[in-house]
């Protein structure tokens, strides 16, 4: 299985698993990319983002998994167990993620090829807060480079069991946001839960975590303070639009179609 992807995959799973940060510890978090059309690489379970080897990712067919997550049926946990493994390419496949069936649609999004889901100390701080959780789905930008790396706006979603149904909860989430937005967003918020970075390189999934980390320092500072200070509409679309802002986002590896 070795190859570019896997090499790539494995080096953004250490960089994000990486105690400095405080972004993932033990079993916490997981990533993915798509090896094709067929199928993609997901951190297998139980596994550490830190120490991750190729021995510890475990290759995934799309079809079985998307369609277990666009059917009407409800799976207990054994259920969804076996799909799992029925879906791992090869017999001794590793029992993959249970965020698996999250990351099979992410992935199949325009210029999506990497997903660096974490449970970042400073952003689950607000997460699981009545105060910070309210000051993410209903603020706004707080600074430029966030828009920049960040994109315009968070996709949020509320706090559900995680497995099939919190996967299809964020699919409705996403599909609506890109309605509303016309991109697919660089950054989702899970309630009580944890933190999802979607980029088109392994290095736009660093940047961006690297980036939400930074803002939700800042968010937490700016609310012991008092009322946070957000950006206004016309301040985001200002920097969306602005050229040089499109260069730095092209020196940083990231799509222009930010949001």
């Amino acid at each position: 299985m070795t190859n570019t992807k896997l090499a790539e995959l494995l080096d953004l799973s250490h960089a994000l698993g990486d105690p400095a940060h405080d972004w993932a510890i033990l079993g916490e978090g997981n990533t993915s990319t798509p090896m094709d059309a067929e199928t993609f690489l997901v951190k297998a379970s139980g596994s550490e983002l830190r120490t991750l080897t190729e021995e510890q990712v475990s290759e995934v067919r799309f079809a079985p998994v998307l369609e277990a997550l666009n059917s009407q049926r409800d799976y207990s946990d054994t259920e969804t167990k076996e799909l799992l493994l029925g879906a791992c390419v090869g017999s001794a496949g590793r029992m993959p993620s249970v965020e698996t069936l999250l990351h099979a649609f992410l992935l199949t999004l325009p210029d999506i090829e990497f997903i660096g889901h974490t449970h970042v100390t400073s952003i689950n701080g607000l997460l699981c807060s009545l105060e910070g959780w309210k000051a993410i789905e209903e603020g706004g930008r707080l600074f430029p480079d966030e828009i920049v790396v960040c994109g315009v706006a968070p996709c949020v979603v509320p706090y559900i069991d995680p497995g099939l149904p919190l996967a299809r909860e964020l699919r409705d989430r996403v599909i609506a946001y890109i309605r509303k937005y016309e991109a697919a967003p660089k950054t989702i918020y899970l309630r009580n839960h944890g933190f999802i970075a979607l980029g088109k390189s392994a290095q736009e999934v660093r940047n961006i975590t690297l980036m939400a980390d930074k803002a939700a320092r800042v968010l937490l500072a700016a609310l012991a303070c008092g009322t946070p200070t957000y950006l206004t509409p016309e301040n985001v679309t200002r920097i969306r639009t602005r050229p040089d802002e499109h260069y730095r986002q092209n020196a940083l590896g990231i799509r222009e179609d930010t949001a």
